[in-house]
């Protein structure tokens, strides 16, 4: 016989499903969707109204209603983005007028640029690092070092509106699909954020640390102040930075409103394919407190941008009404 007395379920008190509180319901479920017969429109509201889909329609919207107000929406990204291919889709949303302002990591500007100047980028590290041969491509190095250095003694320009300077007097041949160089030529903020010793132009001889810590520092300035429009409404958007650009973004949030701006009352949102503890904090929590809303979204990048993106450019369609089904 058991030591342990055993509860007794036939006491138990059920209540009704019909006056239960329930959060799925069939109206929120997805509808199958025909590309034959079927728009765009139709496809964003065949998504289920339900967790990440929901609040990827309800992000779209925050953006779409974000510039007809007038507010500014600003990209902050890692390297992925260009690495899988996106620039084109970040370049057509700058022309459009979406975004109004840009800021990324060091290593984003290097891929950026081997792509806008020699057609190809992302070396193999796994075989190049077994010979010391890897972040070694001397084009590369002195490209962006000696674009930096003339940018420091000679202007005071930051370190992206430098690189996309050059890009465009070089006539890059894939200027098209530079992010740098169409931000530059468009007029839009785009801000370059060092960590001297992470990036492969680093470690080699054309490097000069007072340039590029220079031009970087300057740039965190053109952040700081680009934040400063956040008030009452604007996006936020990170895109596969871990740690550079949340942290960035937290300390030029905090100059701008030390500044005396009311920056607040925006949206944010990170993109990754995991989970990590500084853009949750430092992007999706910690300054949308109070006022304002965060979201985070899981996913590959070369998946979610894209789709993001269509539904933005569908939801400033005039007269558009495909939030909710």
């Amino acid at each position: 016989m058991s030591k342990y007395t055993q509860a007794d379920l036939s006491k138990i008190k059920t209540i009704s499903i019909k006056t239960r509180k329930s959060k799925v319901s069939p109206k929120q479920f997805a509808s199958p969707f025909n590309p034959a017969t079927q728009s765009f429109a139709e496809f964003t509201r065949s998504l289920p109204d339900i967790l990440a889909a929901a609040q990827l329609k309800d992000l779209a919207a925050e953006i779409a209603r974000s510039r007809k107000s007038k507010k500014p929406v600003i990209v902050m990204m890692g390297a992925h983005v260009v690495k899988v291919g996106l620039s084109p889709i970040v370049i057509d949303l700058a022309r459009r007028k979406v975004i109004t302002a840009i800021a990324m990591n060091s290593a984003a500007a290097i891929h950026d640029v081997e792509t806008a100047l020699w057609g190809q980028t992302s070396e193999d590290v796994a075989e190049n690092i077994l010979t010391g041969k890897f972040g070694m491509s001397r084009e590369t190095g002195e490209f962006i070092n000696n674009s930096l250095s003339v940018g420091y003694y000679m202007s005071d320009m930051g370190y992206g509106e430098t690189l996309g300077r050059a890009l465009t007097e070089a006539k890059a041949k894939n200027k098209s699909v530079s992010i740098l160089a169409t931000c530059y030529e468009l007029g839009i903020p785009v801000t370059v954020h060092a960590a001297i010793g992470t990036d492969i132009v680093h470690q080699q001889p054309t490097m000069d640390g007072a340039a590029t810590g220079e031009l970087s520092f300057r740039d965190f300035k053109i952040f700081s102040n680009v934040l400063k429009e956040l008030v009452n409404g604007g996006v936020v958007l990170n895109i596969g930075s871990a740690v550079i650009m949340p942290e960035i973004f937290l300390k030029a949030l905090t100059v701008a409103r030390n500044l005396g701006s009311k920056a607040r009352g925006f949206t944010t949102a990170n993109f990754d394919m995991f989970r990590h503890y500084r853009p949750m904090m430092n992007v999706v929590l910690r300054p949308t407190q109070k006022f304002g809303k965060g979201f985070d979204f899981s996913g590959h990048h070369e998946i979610m941008i894209p789709l993001l993106a269509a539904m933005v450019n569908q939801y400033l369609r005039p007269n558009d009404r495909t939030r909710r089904r």
